[in-house]
């Protein structure tokens, strides 16, 4: 045993045998390891200073799935702090021991698979816990959501966003609590779990965008708190003053100092190399670049380390995407980091959801505003449609006093024909507007009520509301053109060429280069009533075909099958287009239209 000459942190074992153990202690005055090797020995392994503020040493008993902790004994050799490995891998639980695992893994059956261009991409965000899961009990895990993976690819779903799996107090949670970033929480299977959970993932070609939370840390079952004994606060990993403070407690990383950016960096890196995972989505980056919510000081460190990260996960996984959660509109988000911006690859956008939402959850028709609706359509961040990512409903909108949309169309009757209706328009928005679409655990089939991490999904409404769940594999279906025939549905282009506010009626053309096959029309009625003859402009004349009606009765039973009928469109100048045709359209109804190639 002595003081490691090998690079990294944390448990690393030896490729022959023994393991290696480094960990940041600046203001200790020892350091010692006590495991399941030594039968907790506080004094039989010491750690060695690097004089650096880094303590390491091999260990050649220590092996693959021994238990540990860091015995730490501040600079004033007064107290003693028994500390989990802020690098564990994995842990017996959030408040039980590091364990120390291999890093090893056989990905060789994904050798075939490519992570989905942004333009490509349609996410579905999943909470482990309730995706697949029975009430009562422990939460669903990595084995029971795998079960569903074919479900998913079947639906056209190619990328999945996962909410935190990191380690967290207790078995249930959202996830935003973590307690061990490093870790996967054990209650959902530990880090083989997730690792076989991607390649499956991926062998359907299914991406994994992961769920990153690094705007705090904690509060609870946090071992980083104090981590050596240093600190007026939360010690030598968070801000030690007012820029600690955070919704979530006072426990905001110290962006500024560059162990913990290392720290940070070192964990998202983690996932995109280690584990496999298409991107990382980040939680909250309002609250790492800005204290309260944006609200109060700016935080430059915070601005500097995620462009850091961002630049050099665009220098080595270029066709990896990073995603932010900032949703205050701020197109520097996603500017590139050369040109000073946060360098991410897409946002959530706040100018989609509220609007949209708001359009369809209003009960009376009148008060719906078309213009609103117009403005979602065109948002964009950058000049591009695809540094976007839209949606209705998320776990932030289907929670925290909210419901999800359904619910929020008719509080009690998720079911019902409005709520049917509505909420489905507003799937067609996601999914024909430019932008990456996402849709939220169970929305394809009218899952009710709000959202929590004890209310597993009621698999049940999959057969009772199959026709809805069709809806939304025949909307995705088009937006990926797997028929061929709607192509401009994955371009940038947009022109919402036709506005009526007082009838409630919307149309825009998509297209990517145009042409047959390219050119789409979307129109959609916000309104109760129907249409037999309603005159738009196109932009090419000859035949339109619809390719998809969300009045058709297969859809629902009690869905009025509004005839909406392939069309002429002859030269006759409508909506500053040279052309034009009547179509049919029910209420509260969507059509799809395009050419044949």
């Amino acid at each position: 045993m002595g003081i490691s000459t090998k690079v990294g942190m944390g448990a690393i074992p030896h490729s022959d045998t023994g393991v290696t153990f480094r960990v940041w202690a600046p203001f200790a005055s020892h350091v010692t390891l006590a495991g399941t090797f030594n039968e907790w020995s506080e004094t039989k392994h010491p750690l060695y200073s690097e004089e650096n503020g880094y303590w390491s040493a091999d260990v050649d008993v220590a092996k693959i799935g021994d238990h540990y902790q860091f015995v730490i004994t501040n600079r004033n050799n007064q107290n003693v702090y028994w500390k989990n490995d802020p690098y564990a891998r994995e842990m017996t639980h959030s408040a039980g021991d590091s364990i120390i695992v291999t890093r090893d893994f056989d990905w060789c059956d994904e050798s075939g698979y490519h992570t989905p261009s942004w333009n490509e991409m349609i996410i579905y965000e999943m909470h482990l816990g309730t995706f697949n899961d029975k009430p009562g009990g422990s939460p669903g895990n990595l084995n029971t959501a795998t079960e569903r993976l074919q479900y998913l690819k079947d639906m056209g779903i190619n990328a999945i966003k996962i909410m935190p799996l990191t380690e967290f107090a207790g078995d249930f949670s959202w996830g935003y609590n973590p307690a061990h970033i490093f870790a996967v929480e054990s209650v959902y299977g530990g880090p083989k779990a997730f690792k076989e959970f991607v390649k499956e993932a991926h062998n359907h070609e299914i991406a994994v965008i992961m769920d990153v939370v690094y705007n705090h840390l904690g509060p609870s079952d946090l071992d980083l708190w104090r981590f050596d004994g240093w600190g007026s606060k939360g010690g030598i990993y968070f801000y030690n003053d007012y820029r600690s403070k955070t919704p979530w407690g006072d426990t905001r990383p110290d962006y500024g100092r560059q162990e913990i950016r290392q720290f940070l960096r070192d964990n998202a890196i983690m996932w995109l190399e280690e584990f496999h995972v298409d991107g990382l989505r980040w939680d909250s980056t309002v609250n790492i670049r800005t204290c309260n919510n944006g609200g109060g000081c700016e935080i430059p460190d915070g601005w500097s380390f995620m462009q850091m990260v961002n630049h050099e996960i665009n220098q080595k996984f270029s066709w990896k995407i990073s995603i932010a959660e900032d949703l205050q509109n701020n197109e520097w988000i996603t500017k590139g980091t050369e040109h000073g911006g946060a360098g991410f690859d897409a946002q959530w956008d706040s100018n989609f959801v509220h609007p949209v939402r708001e359009s369809i959850i209003t009960s009376d028709d009148h008060h719906r505003n078309m213009y609103a609706v117009r403005d979602a359509i065109y948002a964009r961040y950058n000049g591009d449609a695809f540094e976007r990512v839209i949606y209705t409903d998320s776990h932030d909108e289907v929670a925290n006093g909210k419901r999800r949309t359904p619910e929020e169309i008719w509080p009690g009757n998720a079911g019902s024909w409005f709520s049917r209706k509505r909420s489905t328009l507003g799937a067609v928005l996601a999914f024909t507007s430019p932008g990456i679409p996402m849709i939220f655990q169970g929305q394809e089939f009218l899952e009710d009520q709000w959202f929590h991490d004890q209310d597993p999904i009621d698999w049940s409404k999959l057969d009772k509301f199959r026709g809805i769940h069709d809806m939304y594999r025949d909307l995705i279906h088009l937006r990926r053109n797997w028929g061929n025939k709607t192509a401009g549905l994955r371009g940038q282009h947009v022109h919402v060429h036709h506005i009526n506010n007082s009838d409630k009626v919307i149309a825009f053309h998509r297209w990517e280069n145009g042409g047959p096959g390219d050119d789409v029309i979307v129109i959609i009625n916000m309104s109760a009533r129907s249409y037999d003859s309603y005159t738009i402009g196109f932009p090419h004349d000859g035949k339109w075909n619809v390719r998809f009606n969300s009045d058709w009765n297969g859809y629902s039973d009690d869905f009025g099958n509004y005839l909406g009928y392939d069309s002429v469109a002859y030269r006759n100048e409508k909506d500053g287009m040279a052309y034009s045709a009547n179509i049919g359209i029910g209420p509260y109804s969507a059509l799809i239209i395009s050419q044949n190639n």
